[in-house]
């Protein structure tokens, strides 16, 4: 049966159709879908775990016991998972293991560009990368095959291209795959020193064999066409290339990129007169090429960062630009911000107006860096506003007002440690936790402080108050967002006191379907002074016009926060329903 699919559905068909018995992830954009599609078969296990690193070494106890698994991130979570990662490539598997990590080229959200095809060569495990949807469900099916014949785990790298386009795919039915018996095998799963020593040279063996496969492999093709050009390329940039060349230069599409053959480079280099390697962000396929003494254009040609497109490929190869045409018309920029009634907005403004130097963290709350709230100092990765506000206090000494920001499934995820040493080693650290009642930033997943798993069905629920006080946090308290006076005064308090201390900012995220919202404010302008404070807020539903404040109903959610600010009694509420 054929089915209009984007490539994140196709590789959870391709992985369910293959046999998976369990799934377990951390949301992460372009890799979420994966999972969420994969919660749709009730047939096995799916879950939503608190990081990625929880979520290999689910994977890996799947497979240990004799079951096929799969674990789902982006490119910034395989950081988070390289520790099991790299020893799994040495204990290799029972079940088969795939990997499904999403890159994001051009950073459309993500705080780097990392290239993970480092991370298969660094840990000396395959890696396959589909160019369609098709290849993503054909790829991951494959892939379990391909994991238990060399008894390693499989890295399937998509990127945000291919997890999030459509195309045709041509699916079937699922595989029955019995389960594994589970036989003890310390020499095989028990990485201490001594048997570590030992799995060593299997791995470097394995290597050998995979790369023997890669010559001969379904994954890579050589598409003969014109000889004056060749092109080796790879994932999304295939497209790109065929779009543009159609059949009239040779092209060798790469799908197996971990290991890479060598014979059938050499094969294919000794076909054309000039040969150009495409490939998106750093230059592993090329830096090979030159390995093998094969001249070969790449960097030189195409820039190490961001995305590539066909109008990119054209123009560098061809010289051809897309003809365009430029509308002379001043379009205001739209930079990105929070929604309107969004419950960081308040809390934000409170730590804004009290010059409080705050640590940021990743999430749809890291949006409180934007103007005209500007109340954010730094974003690392996952938890580092914790451990960094820390650090931050012991270097400044007191110096400066300070306090970081952290949402609710990010502290579980990686936040909660960094409490942990806030108070074991006991600095004056504020810490506020952003309580929206869901992982907002990759499209609302449950998380373990919401009370409910990847289905929606009841589940144990995390009490942040509860676990701030066991690790040794004393001063914790709870403020609505809501109300600025609340905030400020949480914020006064315990950024002055010699102490470490917990602020839980909690309102559930306005986009819940089941989050109760009032009838829109308006502003009277006959008592409207035109001071501006209300803009202060940075809410998308109040502009300015004829000198005064406007609040567009539409948007509008009745949050109050607006009303609180103006000294003038000009913004009002209408009647509540």
């Amino acid at each position: 049966m054929k089915k209009l699919l984007i490539g994140n559905e196709a590789v959870a068909r391709g992985l369910y159709e293959g046999g998976i018995n369990v799934v377990s992830s951390y949301p992460g954009t372009p890799s979420t879908e994966i999972t969420e599609f994969l919660s749709k078969y009730d047939d096995i296990h799916s879950e939503w775990a608190p990081n990625e690193k929880v979520a290999m070494e689910v994977a890996f106890g799947a497979s240990l016991a004799g079951a096929r698994s799969a674990c789902a991130m982006k490119h910034v979570g395989l950081n988070v998972a390289a520790d099991p990662l790299f020893t799994l490539s040495y204990t290799g598997v029972t079940g088969g293991i795939v990997i499904c990590v999403a890159d994001d080229p051009a950073m459309h959200s993500s705080q780097n560009e990392q290239d993970s095809r480092h991370y298969a060569i660094a840990s000396k495990i395959p890696m396959v990368e589909p160019s369609d949807s098709q290849e993503s469900y054909s790829f991951s099916k494959a892939a379990f095959e391909l994991s238990e014949r060399f008894d390693t785990p499989v890295i399937l790298r998509m990127c945000t291209r291919v997890a999030h386009s459509q195309s045709i795919v041509d699916i079937g039915e699922r595989a029955d795959i019995p389960i594994k018996e589970y036989v003890k095998n310390g020499a095989k799963y028990i990485m201490m020193p001594g048997n570590a020593k030992l799995r060593h040279p299997v791995v470097e063996k394995r290597t050998e064999e995979l790369a023997k496969y890669a010559e001969n492999c379904p994954f890579n093709k050589i598409e003969m066409g014109g000889t004056d050009i060749g092109i080796i390329t790879s994932g999304t940039c295939y497209q790109y290339v065929k779009e543009v060349f159609g059949d009239t230069v040779s092209v060798l599409k790469l799908g197996m990129i971990n290991p890479l053959p060598e014979k059938l480079i050499k094969e294919f280099a000794s076909k054309v007169t000039r040969l150009i390697v495409i490939e998106e962000l750093d230059s592993i396929i090329e830096t090979h090429c030159r390995s093998l003494g094969i001249e070969a254009e790449g960097k030189s040609l195409f820039s190490p960062i961001g995305e590539y497109s066909q109008e990119t490929v054209a123009d560098v190869i061809l010289g051809k630009k897309n003809e365009t045409v430029n509308i002379n018309t001043k379009i205001p920029g739209r930079p990105p911000m929070m929604c309107a009634g969004c419950p960081h907005r308040g809390i934000y403004y409170s730590l804004a107006k009290n010059k409080i130097t705050v640590l940021g963290d990743i999430g749809c709350y890291t949006l409180g860096a934007v103007p005209p709230l500007s109340a954010i100092d730094s974003t690392l990765c996952m938890g580092a506003s914790v451990s960094g506000l820390h650090g931050f206090n012991i270097a400044d000494g007191g110096k400066h007002k300070t306090a970081c920001v952290i949402g609710d499934s990010t502290f579980i995820h990686s936040g909660v440690t960094g409490l942990i040493n806030i108070a074991y080693n006991a600095t004056n650290s504020t810490v506020v936790i952003l309580d929206n009642s869901i992982t907002g930033m990759t499209g609302h997943q449950q998380n373990p402080t919401t009370g409910y798993n990847i289905k929606g069905e009841p589940a144990s629920k995390v009490s942040l108050e509860d676990l701030c006080h066991s690790v040794g946090i004393k001063r914790v308290r709870v403020v609505d967002p809501y109300n600025i006076a609340e905030c400020d005064t949480a914020i006064k308090e315990e950024t002055a006191i010699d102490e470490p201390s917990v602020i839980i900012s909690r309102r559930p995220c306005i986009l819940l379907k089941n989050v109760k919202t009032h009838s829109p404010v308006t502003v009277d302008p006959d008592k409207c002074r035109g001071c501006r404070k209300c803009m202060s807020l940075g809410c998308p539903a109040i502009s300015f016009k004829n000198k005064k404040a406007v609040i567009d109903h539409v948007l509008c959610v009745g949050c109050d926060v607006c009303k609180q600010l103006c000294s003038f009694g000009a913004i009002e509420s209408e009647e509540r329903k």
